[in-house]
């Protein structure tokens, strides 16, 4: 379990209690729709194209341009360590982002040949935390100051993508900030002119793609370094206003009121948490009140950031997202200054945390994102994952958003599935599906759940309607967590859908994708297996119907590398009357 934060050190800001957290067990049914979701209409997608056309013509360029202050009103405290593996190998001559690398020496910023997200990390320049967590600052400058010049050479003065994208643009804005030690060392009066110039213009394009900017947490980064860029400058009061009256609109529409993020991922929560902890800083660094609005969603982010961890403080495998190692969710977590307790329940937000001693489930009880905020929805409906102690026991596989080395685009396509996740699959097909453009299409539009505290334990119960216009079959999903936590007791049903016609027998498979250090192996009769855990401790799993058994699977962890494991498929075929499985996972030593 994630320690809630301590008291601070003296450089640090205070630590702010969250108010109690409103997550009551409400017993009763909730049905839980999808919100609307056409996508970006046409006019939407023209004026999108428009907006990004402009930035080539020399208008655009124009109104970046003007006579800039160059200075800064002062350094904020970057309040997250980086990575040591990551600075070390940059000090060594090469970039390391999800198991790719780059030399240095072959490094062209007017012609990057790297995934998408290596390209967002060079132009963002988040490598400068990681080059500031290693060695001395005399060692790091000399790189640092290399790749601004390199980078401002190609992109100082031409607006293009994805060196220009919002979010990257964003996240400039706050690194170059935090590490201006690193980059503005140097007695180049030309140089440095150039660097406090593009901080300026960076902020103009911000004011005026902001608004335009996909939905989602990377348009709230947007708003965050318009914001920062008014506490840097002098003469940002007029920028401030409207800055703040931005990212307080678009924090009410890129967040549900349980405090998760539209798009429901896990990794996008820890991105917004870290934008908004550093944009903190910067209102301490000016001796300014940190806004109400910016504090009260920090207390609501965190709780249900936590909501999503597992016993070991590690974070679950959703909505793309991989494993992050407990160490990182407590750094973030402390830079934002929040102590509070996980959310049991994100009503909004979809997702359900069970907790019995040391033992924790975690479930997904809500649609799939809508398809304009998300690039790694997945079909993950009904899915659930249980750890016990610092030992996953079921899990997803995750990790379809971290594309690199080790994660294809093909094969980040098949973590989507819903078959990579521990759920049924019917009819050999996803209950929400995944189009080949990529976005997800007609599925999961309803999910009704459930949930009550009883003398015998956590009762969850879910049902989706992902299933009912094409096999004319709902999924229903009883969970049953004992009050001591040994034993997890499930039902799925395969019931007959309302207003639709029966169609005959559906094959389903029913999946449970054990954690990575998970060895199982069958019971004589097939209707059973153990679980056995090195040092650890030994479960048992057994099944009502269907045939039992053992495949094999990959889990991916934070940084995106998958590792092999296994998994358990009961599998069996279900008539138009529907059909019932009943399961259960045991502590036996």
């Amino acid at each position: 379990m994630v320690k809630p934060v301590t008291a601070p050190a003296d450089n640090e800001p205070e630590s702010v209690a969250a108010d109690p957290l409103d997550d009551t067990i409400e017993p009763g049914k909730r049905l839980i729709r999808l919100p609307a979701d056409k996508g970006l209409s046409l006019g939407d997608r023209i004026a999108n194209h428009i907006t990004r056309l402009t930035w080539r013509t020399p208008l655009h360029a124009f109104r970046l341009k003007g006579r800039f202050p160059l200075k800064l009103l002062g350094v904020p405290e970057d309040p997250i360590p980086g990575d040591t593996r990551a600075g070390t190998a940059i000090r060594a001559g090469h970039f390391l982002h999800r198991g790719l690398k780059l030399p240095i020496a072959e490094l062209d910023f007017a012609n990057l040949n790297v995934a998408p997200t290596f390209a967002d990390y060079l132009h963002s320049f988040a490598w400068l935390r990681d080059l500031a967590a290693t060695g001395t600052r005399s060692d790091a400058v000399p790189i640092a100051e290399a790749m601004v010049r390199q980078w401002l050479a190609v992109h100082g003065e031409t607006v293009s993508e994805p060196a220009w994208q919002a979010d990257n643009s964003g996240w400039r804005i706050l690194f170059w900030a935090a590490h201006a030690p690193l980059i503005l060392s140097s007695s180049d009066l030309i140089y440095r002119s150039a660097v406090l110039n593009h901080l300026a213009r960076a902020a103009r394009h911000l004011d005026r793609v902001a608004d335009k900017t996909r939905p989602g947490i990377g348009q709230m980064v947007a708003w965050v370094g318009i914001v920062a860029a008014s506490l840097l400058m002098p003469g940002g009061e007029p920028r401030q206003i409207f800055g703040e009256a931005g990212l307080r609109k678009v924090l009410e529409t890129s967040f549900y009121a349980d405090g998760g993020n539209i798009s429901r991922s896990p990794q996008a929560q820890l991105d917004a948490i870290m934008a908004l902890s550093m944009l903190a800083r910067i209102y301490d660094m000016r001796r300014m009140e940190v806004p109400p609005f910016l504090q009260e969603m920090l207390a609501r982010t965190v709780p249900a950031l936590l909501g999503l961890t597992h016993s070991d403080g590690g974070m679950g495998s959703w909505q793309g997202s991989g494993a992050t190692a407990a160490a990182e969710i407590q750094a973030i977590v402390k830079a934002s200054g929040i102590r509070t307790r996980p959310l049991k329940q994100a009503r909004d937000w979809g997702y359900q945390r069970l907790v019995a001693n040391k033992v924790v489930l975690l479930a997904d009880a809500a649609p799939p994102p809508i398809s304009r905020v998300t690039e790694a929805g997945c079909a993950s409906t009904l899915a659930f994952e249980l750890s016990d102690g610092a030992e996953r026991i079921v899990v997803n596989c995750g990790g379809a958003a971290l594309t690199g080395a080790t994660i294809p685009a093909e094969l980040a396509r098949g973590l989507r599935t819903t078959a990579a996740h521990s759920t049924l699959i019917l009819a050999d097909s996803n209950s929400t599906a995944i189009l080949a453009s990529g976005s997800l299409g007609r599925g999961v539009t309803e999910v009704e759940l459930d949930r009550r505290e009883t003398p015998q334990g956590s009762r969850l119960e879910m049902s989706h309607d992902g299933y009912a216009r094409r096999h004319g079959l709902i999924h229903r999903r009883l969970l049953i967590l004992s009050p001591n936590g040994r034993e997890l007791r499930g039902e799925d049903l395969l019931l007959p859908a309302p207003r639709t016609r029966r169609k005959g027998d559906k094959g389903f498979a029913l999946r449970f994708h054990l954690g990575p250090h998970l060895s199982a192996s069958l019971t004589a009769d097939k209707l059973g297996a153990l679980l056995r855990i090195a040092g650890g401790p030994l479960w048992q799993f057994r099944t009502s119907e269907g045939a039992l058994d053992i495949e094999e699977s990959l889990w991916v962890d934070g940084e995106g590398r998958p590792h092999p494991s296994e998994q358990l498929v009961v599998t069996g075929s279900a008539p138009a009357g529907g059909a019932s499985i009943g399961w259960i996972f045991k502590h036996i030593g």
